[in-house]
């Protein structure tokens, strides 16, 4: 293992333990791992890092204590009128990176050269699963940025309102070619999505999947229908 990969499986087990320890006491985890509680403390902290030989057996020990989709249903909250509020979700760092962990290695054999969300809610997760496959995240906005001459543009009206939303991607964040997967938190009518794979079409790129966090009803199966690539989501809301 290079050193390189070493540390990165070190940060990792403490990102495991952070989000852990959300769950469980000190006490807990101590009786879980055989370690001390001061020592899960130091690398609960990140005062101390564990030896990469620890590091394997603690992860190999750990992992299954978790399951991220639990995790995001119990982070999900509602309110009396149906509505959800994922922030709680969007803002758990070691959560998200566990995420993006998983989601990377679906789609490391498609070679994917850019991650594409649409500004605002879509780029936490697309930073997070942008790093794990070391490529650079583009994200559409609603305003043209000064300072940029050219755009792929595509004008959608939502069905949640009556007015017509236009996005709008830098030509330089997008070459014919490229693999992209299309990333977001929520998605729920799909047509902002379209919008993004039609940006793509615009640029000659190729979408190789779609992955959410969040979708409602069956949104993710008509889109798979439509387009024949890879749509996934971590849970389904119905």
């Amino acid at each position: 293992m290079s050193q390189l990969k070493s540390v990165q499986e070190k940060l990792r087990l403490v990102r495991v333990l952070r989000l852990l320890k959300k769950t469980y006491t000190y006490e807990e985890l101590s009786k879980i791992t055989g370690l001390p509680i001061t020592v899960l403390n130091r690398y609960v902290r990140g005062k101390v890092l564990p030896s990469a030989d620890r590091t394997q057996k603690l992860l190999e020990l750990l992992l299954p204590y978790i399951n991220v989709e639990e995790e995001v249903r119990k982070r999900v909250k509602f309110d009396e009128r149906g509505f959800f509020d994922n922030m709680p979700v969007l803002s758990d760092t070691a959560l998200m990176s566990l995420i993006a962990e998983d989601v990377a290695a679906r789609y490391m054999e498609e070679n994917v050269d850019k991650v594409l969300t649409a500004a605002t809610d879509g780029i936490a997760l697309g930073v997070h699963i942008a790093k794990e496959l070391n490529v650079d995240l583009v994200y559409a906005k609603k305003k043209k940025e000064v300072g940029v001459e050219k755009f792929y543009e595509v004008s959608y009206v939502p069905s949640a309102s009556g007015s017509v939303t236009t996005l709008y991607l830098p030509q330089w964040a997008l070459r014919k070619g490229e693999n992209v997967l299309i990333v977001d938190d929520v998605i729920r009518s799909g047509e902002t999505q379209r919008a993004l794979l039609e940006m793509c079409g615009q640029a000659g790129a190729k979408p190789v999947g779609m992955f959410f966090l969040i979708s409602v009803g069956d949104v993710i199966d008509r889109l798979k229908e439509e387009y024949s690539i890879p749509v996934e989501s971590l849970i389904r809301l119905e």
